[in-house]
Formats: structure tokens, sequence, C-alpha cells
């Protein structure tokens, strides 16, 4: 099996590390609070003190970590991944960050002799836990398939997107269409609150009718319940929009949708909801009503 150095132990990071320990693999891991090593340690993981050692002896190395600044946090510097590379290593980073920085990390990756896939995930912990997430991957498809193993045993679906960079592209394209149908959901919950329908029947209408998603599935009993236990939290949401902007200003394409849903999950970070689930922006909508939707459930 192979030797993986997995950097980054959180919501989603730990479980995929635990699902690779469980099947076999070589786990080296580094999270910078250290603390989150230990429960991994414990089914048989060693721990690393630093991106570069854990790095260091491994066949792939793989990272999931929240946003562009923190990737900079591991991969550089004298600690950093990038210095404990040997030639010949696989590189994936799984955490949602800028098409730009992921064409940066390939080249330096590929100038110290090593094979970079940029392999996003969609999913949010449940899918991590049980090990079914969706990758979408971009970057050579013979290197792609020389991870298979581990694909197979992080997701239930891998889908190659093209060269570096078309992972992330597609990240930020699904996560615009994710952020908008949440707020859709959240509206519509409001104007059947407002109008006092009882919101499990309400829910149970758009479950079954053309408004069914996979966020009425996933995030309407959370919010008929006010259960805002992060599976995907709000500033994550967030932090992806503003991704999606910055890439959809600089491609020059319209995005009104996207920007409207940017602003509205701002205001759900303003108002101090960012570490709950991305599902409590509805709370933006129950200011405005002035009530909870849960209120007049039958």
């Amino acid at each position: 099996m192979k030797k993986i150095g997995f950097i980054g132990l959180g919501t989603m990071g730990a479980p995929m590390a635990a699902n690779l320990l469980k099947q076999g693999f070589e786990v080296t891991v580094y999270n910078r609070t250290a603390a989150k090593c230990e429960p991994l340690a414990k089914l048989g993981a060693a721990v690393a003190s630093t991106p570069k050692k854990a790095a260091s002896g491994a066949e792939t190395v793989i990272t999931m970590v929240s946003n562009d600044a923190s990737i900079a946090a591991v991969y550089e510097g004298a600690d950093g991944v990038l210095a404990g590379l040997k030639p010949g290593t696989t590189v994936i980073d799984c955490s949602t960050i800028s098409p730009a920085l992921v064409k940066k990390l390939a080249g330096l990756v590929v100038d110290l002799g090593g094979v970079f896939l940029d392999a996003p995930v969609t999913g949010s912990s449940p899918a991590a836990i049980d090990g079914s997430l969706v990758f979408m991957v971009g970057g050579d498809a013979e290197v792609l398939a020389n991870e298979m193993d581990i694909f197979d045993c992080l997701g239930k679906k891998v889908l190659h997107m093209g060269e570096n960079g078309t992972g992330a592209v597609a990240k930020l394209a699904h996560n615009t269409i994710v952020g908008i149908n949440n707020l859709a959901l959240a509206e519509g919950f409001s104007i059947a609150a407002k109008s006092g329908l009882p919101a499990d029947r309400f829910l149970e209408l758009v479950q079954l009718g053309s408004a069914g998603s996979k966020a009425a599935e996933l995030k309407g009993r959370k919010i008929i319940e006010h259960d805002f236990t992060n599976q995907f939290s709000l500033a994550l949401m967030l932090k992806d929009l503003k991704l999606a902007s910055s890439l959809t200003d600089g491609a020059n394409i319209p995005s009104p949708m996207l920007n409207l849903a940017k602003s509205l999950f701002q205001a759900g970070q303003t108002e101090g909801f960012g570490d709950e689930d991305l599902s409590a922006v509805v709370k933006i909508y129950e200011a405005w009503i002035g009530q909870k939707i849960g209120d007049r459930q039958q």
C-alpha cells in the first residue's frame, strides 16, 4: 500500500484520513492544531511535526485546507510541503482554492520532479465520513489513473475535468449553484412561513415537486429544526462564492445571481453565523419576516 502524507485534518480532512487508514494505507498526518492528529494516531497514523516531514517519506501527498492563505502556510517555506517533496511524488490538493493558485502549485511541483492533481470534492462531512465524496479532478489522466486506489477509498465518483486548474473551476461553478440553491430554499421557506403554512408540509411539497433539490434534501430538516450543526460552514461557502466572483470578474462573465448570493452570505457572516452550517443563512430571512421557519409546523 502507498505511503501517504495527509495535511489538513478539519471537518473534511480528518474523516478522509481515517478512511485511508482503515483501508490499510500507511498514513502520516500533519495539522496546524496538533491535537487534531490524536484521533488519527489512535487509528495508526504517524504524526509529523511539519508539512515537510509529512511529505518527505510519502509517495502521495494529499492536502485539504481551507483557503489560499492556508495553502501558502503548508506548501511554502523551509518546513513546507515543497521542501519535503522527492521526485516522483504525486501531490493531490483537495482544497477549494483559486484556479490561478492551483496552476502555480502545479508548476512548482513539476519543477521539483513531481506531479499534481487538483481534486476538490463535493459531499460535505457526511460523505467524507462514509467515503462517498465526488471528486472533480484537473491534471493528467494517466496520473489520475495511478491514484485511483486512493480515490476509490475516499469517494463514490471521480470526474476528470481536464488539465490542472479545471477541477478548481468546476468546484467554484458547482458551489455557485449550491449557494444560490440554498438561498432559494430559504426564500421559499420564508414565504411559506410568513403566510402561515406548516413548514413540514411545505418541505414535503418541495421535495415532491419541481423545486426539489439537494439543498432541500440535505438542509430542509436542518432549517425547520434550527439545527445548524456544521456540515459545511457558512464562512467556507462565502469564501467559495468570493473566489467564484473573482473568477467571473476576470473572465468577464455576467453573474448577477452569484453576486447576490455572495452579498447575502456576507450578511450572514457579519451577523456572526460564519462557523455554523451554511443553511444558517436562513436566519437572515427569519430576521426579515420576524419569525423562525419552523414556528408553525404541524
